[in-house]
């Protein structure tokens, strides 16, 4: 007799949204997915994804976010990594530091804390061009002498 069902084990796809922390939700603990995530409601505990993690606009997060993608809307108060792009929507706030490979920062979103890029190649040292005085010119040197100045007031810090 042949086995109708076997065990298999499904992939999952990390372009997809499985995971729905609605509205009104409060979730206290880690979490890991290997498939998306949105929070429209409240989590306080860490999340691991290995797909993208949106936080909508309704979203408050006490976590810290290491995903492949990253899109907030919400708020969310702790440090957040994207494997490739992060980015705070308009009505977002982030207060905590990001690290990404691509930051994407929306005109009126607020973003307090360090930030860090990766996957670009570090240049090799590059000497700092040597320092050379500024010299005032035009109205610069006019408004330096008639202030009591002399010609070497501007200097290059």
């Amino acid at each position: 007799m042949r086995l109708m069902f076997k065990n298999k084990k499904r992939k999952i796809d990390p372009d997809t949204t499985d995971t729905l922390i609605g509205e009104g939700t409060v979730f206290e603990g880690k979490i890991r997915s290997e498939a998306g995530i949105r929070v429209e409601g409240r989590i306080v505990g860490d999340i691991e994804c290995t797909g993208d993690v949106i936080v909508g606009e309704k979203g408050v997060l006490y976590s810290n976010i290491h995903a492949r993608h990253v899109e907030l809307a919400g708020i969310v108060h702790g440090n957040v990594t994207a494997q490739g792009q992060l980015t705070i929507r308009s009505t977002g706030k982030l207060y905590g530091n990001l690290t990404a490979q691509r930051l994407n920062i929306e005109a009126g979103a607020v973003f307090q804390g360090s930030s860090k890029m990766t996957g670009g190649e570090q240049p090799e040292h590059v000497a700092p061009p040597a320092e050379q005085p500024a010299t005032a010119s035009g109205n610069a040197q006019q408004v330096a002498q008639s202030a009591g100045g002399s010609d070497h007031v501007l200097k290059a810090w």
